[in-house]
């Protein structure tokens, strides 16, 4: 049994293991999928490696399989992999983990069932983009052990506030966004930096609210958790167990319209983020804003059929739409035409 971080092992393996890191991001996340196929290196790896990090930490807290408690202890293990003084076996993590790994696994237990693999690349990585990455991802993997802690005795997450809501969406998405700023941000001048790190915050909460609102079946009825924040629901006379009930379609569209405008007031200082980000090490602006831009065509969808994410499950924008987007950024877009992209597709789908 080995202890410890996982060795190194020779460049060749290693470029197997990195290939096989960029498929799982594809197979995990069409968001990230889009966004390292637009990053060149040495970003794409670097953003691949700290995503599915994030992901694992991610999959064992959406686990509604998984009793709360356990969750818990999961997170605290994983948590101690990260960290380099520590002497935790990743072959004992993995004789924990094993047991609650589905027998017919999806793409996001694959990539659990190989953190190992993970780990392996991320710790073959230069030492200054690996030590940026470290503490986002533990702050994260801790944020979530929190609060699978904090509702235990639930079964499953139960947001109470609005506060309690950003708070949460700080964890799983502002961590991510440290992360990614602290890569992009090497090299560049203080004042860009210190701006990007400004409006880091909204960016992420921007994307992860408007995941929020529009997966409200999916996360109840397959994660046992509940986001919208129960004082909203309770003043729609709506119990945070009923959210999925038709009888209350009208009480929970209504908090979804409430979460909506929530996420909208972060697109002014998201849209900025975008623009002073630099593109060198790798980075492109496309690789950031086709995911603001698809989350405006979302909040537009949110805004005018609100009642289709409980009355069908989701909404999301057309994959007409997507590959619209895609068309645009084809031979690059300049940062001047950011605001007309949102101004058009706040309106309106982008292929009409």
């Amino acid at each position: 049994m080995t202890t410890g971080q996982p060795e190194p092992k020779p460049d060749a393996d290693l470029e197997d293991d990195l290939e096989w890191c960029y498929d799982a991001v594809h197979g995990v996340s069409r968001t990230f999928s889009i966004t390292i196929d637009r990053l060149e290196e040495p970003m794409a790896r670097h953003i691949c490696l700290g995503y599915l990090l994030c992901r694992i930490a991610d999959t064992i807290e959406d686990a509604g399989h998984i009793p709360p408690a356990r969750q818990t202890e999961l997170l605290t293990r994983y948590d101690r992999l990260l960290d380099p003084d520590a002497t935790e076996s990743v072959d004992a993590f993995m004789d924990d983990i094993e047991p609650w790994i589905p027998d017919d696994r999806n793409d996001d237990w694959e990539v659990v069932a190989r953190t190992p693999r993970v780990l392996r690349t991320f710790e073959s990585l230069d030492e200054e983009p690996r030590e940026i990455m470290r503490d986002p991802v533990r702050e994260l993997v801790d944020g979530m052990a929190m609060f699978t802690d904090r509702y235990a005795d639930e079964g499953g997450l139960r947001l109470q506030t609005i506060e309690e809501l950003e708070e949460y969406c700080w964890y799983a998405a502002g961590t991510v966004g440290t992360l990614i700023t602290g890569l992009v941000a090497r090299g560049t001048s203080q004042d860009r930096a210190d701006e990007m790190r400004e409006n880091a915050r909204s960016f992420a909460l921007l994307l992860q609210l408007v995941n929020i609102a529009k997966d409200v079946d999916d996360d109840y009825r397959e994660e046992n958790n509940v986001y919208l924040p129960a004082e909203w629901l309770a003043a729609e006379d709506v119990d945070v167990e009923a959210v999925t009930d038709e009888a209350h379609h009208g009480g929970v569209t209504n908090v979804i319209k409430r979460v909506t405008g929530r996420a909208e007031s972060y697109l002014d200082d998201a849209q900025r983020y975008l623009e002073v980000v630099p593109e060198h090490n790798g980075n492109r602006l496309s690789a950031w804003a086709i995911p603001y831009l698809l989350a405006v065509g979302t909040l537009r969808e949110l805004r005018e059929r609100p009642e289709d994410v409980v009355r069908e499950g989701d909404v999301k924008v057309s994959r007409a739409e997507v590959f619209a987007l895609l068309q645009q950024f084809e031979d690059g877009v300049s940062r001047s035409r950011l605001a007309e992209l949102r101004e058009q597709m706040a309106n309106q789908p982008l292929h009409q």
